[in-house]
């Protein structure tokens, strides 16, 4: 599949399988898609569908069992351990449904932490003005225990953010969250989105999320269609 400008992502013939009971179950069943600079995408399907082992691959997180994922003209198959580490760094942002905020860092160090790992000098300055968009400049010195769920979620969203990575990958970024919480956290990432042009791929069960997304692909049973907005269940 060829990669043309436009186009960040590229799968081709991905399929992922893991052993459960001495048998190969195959959760990804030979996918093939594209997804373009400024997309939002939305990945949606049944519990145990395979929509996280997904964004996991695009991630890096995981290796697949067969095809490849090319991210910005780069097959992540090709790097190393220690090379998907650093093109993780500098090219994605992740925001997770638990957060995953480090207990004994401030929301500041948490937010700045992506710069400080890259060694930029800049990293506690941008740090700070990424939580000051996300409307926590006030809470810059708490710890995520002294913060909500919805501060410790834009914590998340900042430290995602601040070094502008070119794809921010989110799984069930509001699942963890009140309905109006929810909906505040959603509107700040797709603001946030908007200014940055980079690609944003949620996985949800959220179905009004979702709609919210230029791009909705459904997963079952290890195979991924494309579908519009009239299809999505409500």
């Amino acid at each position: 599949m060829l990669l043309l400008e436009t186009e960040l992502i590229s799968v081709s013939h991905l399929t992922m399988e893991f052993e459960q009971d001495s048998t190969p179950l195959k959760v990804l069943d030979d996918l093939s898609f594209d997804m373009h600079r400024g997309d939002t995408v939305a990945i949606v399907g049944p519990s145990g569908s395979g929509k996280t082992t997904l964004l996991q691959l695009l991630a890096a997180l995981e290796q697949p069992t067969g095809g490849t994922i090319t991210l910005n003209k780069q097959a992540l198959s090709e790097l190393s351990p220690d090379q998907l580490a650093d093109f993780r760094r500098d090219n994605m942002g992740i925001v997770f449904q638990s957060f995953h905020l480090i207990d004994s860092l401030t929301a500041l160090a948490n937010a700045a932490l992506p710069l400080d790992i890259a060694g930029q000098s800049m990293a506690v300055a941008r740090a700070k003005a990424m939580l000051e968009q996300v409307g926590l400049g006030h809470r810059m010195h708490h710890y995520p225990q002294q913060l909500s769920g919805g501060e410790q979620q834009r914590v998340a969203i900042a430290r995602a953010l601040v070094h502008q990575p070119k794809l921010i990958l989110a799984d069930e970024p509001t699942g963890n969250l009140d309905e109006k919480t929810g909906k505040r956290v959603a509107d700040l990432l797709f603001d946030l989105h908007a200014q940055s042009q980079s690609t944003l791929v949620l996985v949800t069960h959220d179905m009004t999320l979702a709609k919210r997304c230029k791009r909705h692909f459904w997963l079952e049973s290890g195979k991924l269609r494309l579908v519009d907005n009239s299809a999505l269940l409500t």
